[in-house]
């Protein structure tokens, strides 16, 4: 096991620890045009004339891939946090609570792509704005952006999406599940208690096919990040209300970005015993202000859903208080032939 490191990391802009303690880069302000000139493109290591791959048989190629995704499948049937959507809020979530190596995190994507609408800004614009404070994030995770008085611009939406992705899923207490959705929540004694999972082209096809039933996710924390109604979205706080769990899912109101992004942060919270919900379906389940295409609320709110989740597993947290001690992290993989934790 790694040993606890004695010196504290720099705090996060939710004082939590980055994945990394690499410098933050400087923002930068309104680009000047400029010429950029291109270095001579160093020797590759190998000639592209006479390239040749090493030989494989296709059978490893696939037992490769199998067995890792089992093994996966077998480590994660029971873990500490799943986390329900890979949007901005899920993402920003999952890469909070991976800063803890104790946690380990599976994240539900029913999207064969991660990142929800964050790929774009607005009305399939490019840039997404980030309003302050929240900027400090990008900080953390060194996504440059240019300044303004009282808010930023991330050039291209994707910088940020591939940017925290990237960062998360190098984690070794991660495991992004994409191209599967959850279809139900796992209940036990009026608490949330994990999800149930089936392939994401499954359930889209349940009307088409006989009964195909799922596998489940058994979980001491399910962070709820759906997002708003649609297809897929929501469908946390929509099962909570079908099964009597909540009263109403009263749908978000019209839009007002000052007011939306301050009530999704403050509305953040664990809404029932074992379930914390994030993002944009904190907005349906209390009939907030939809914000449009501003994303800071999605990063914050992300990141508080993660401190709650640490809270509930009885763990130190920023809302808490207190500094948050480092740990080398480890990758530990379930056994499948024995309830033991092996080393990989």
């Amino acid at each position: 096991m790694a040993a606890i490191a004695t010196t504290l990391a720099p705090k996060s802009s939710f004082h939590g620890l980055p994945v990394n303690t690499r410098a933050a880069v400087h923002p930068v302000t309104s680009l000047p045009a400029r010429s950029v000139t291109v270095a001579a493109a160093a020797a590759l290591p190998y000639n592209l004339d006479a390239f040749k791959f090493n030989p494989i048989k296709e059978s490893i190629v696939s037992r490769e891939m199998t067995r890792r995704y089992m093994t996966d499948m077998i480590t994660y049937a029971d873990t500490d946090v799943v986390v329900v959507g890979a949007g901005s809020a899920g993402l920003s979530c999952a890469y909070e609570l991976s800063k803890n190596p104790d946690v380990n995190v599976a994240l539900v994507e029913q999207s064969v792509s991660p990142g929800g609408g964050a790929w774009l800004g607005g009305q399939l614009f490019s840039a997404m704005v980030v309003r302050k404070p929240a900027h400090r994030f990008l900080d953390e995770l060194e996504v440059d952006y240019d300044e303004k008085e009282d808010y930023v611009v991330i050039k291209h939406a994707a910088l940020f999406t591939s940017t925290i992705m990237s960062r998360l899923l190098a984690r070794p207490n991660v495991k992004l599940f994409n191209a599967v959705a959850a279809e139900d929540l796992i209940v036990k004694g009026g608490r949330v208690a994990g999800v149930v999972t089936n392939w994401a082209l499954v359930s889209m096809n349940h009307d088409t096919q006989s009964c195909m039933d799922p596998n489940v996710m058994e979980a001491k924390v399910v962070v709820s990040s759906c997002g708003h109604d649609g297809p897929f979205g929501a469908t946390g706080v929509k099962r909570l209300k079908s099964i009597g769990m909540i009263d109403a899912v009263p749908g978000m109101k019209a839009l007002d970005m000052n007011a939306a992004e301050d009530a999704i942060v403050r509305l953040t919270r664990e809404i029932v015993p074992g379930m914390i919900v994030t993002g944009m379906e904190v907005a349906e389940i209390d009939g907030s202000p939809r914000m449009g295409p501003t994303f800071g609320a999605m990063m914050i709110s992300g990141q508080k859903a993660a401190h709650l989740a640490l809270r509930a597993l009885g763990l130190p947290n920023a809302l808490d208080g207190g500094d948050l001690p480092v740990k080398e992290a480890e990758f530990v993989l379930a056994a499948a032939e024995t309830d033991e934790i092996v080393e990989a």
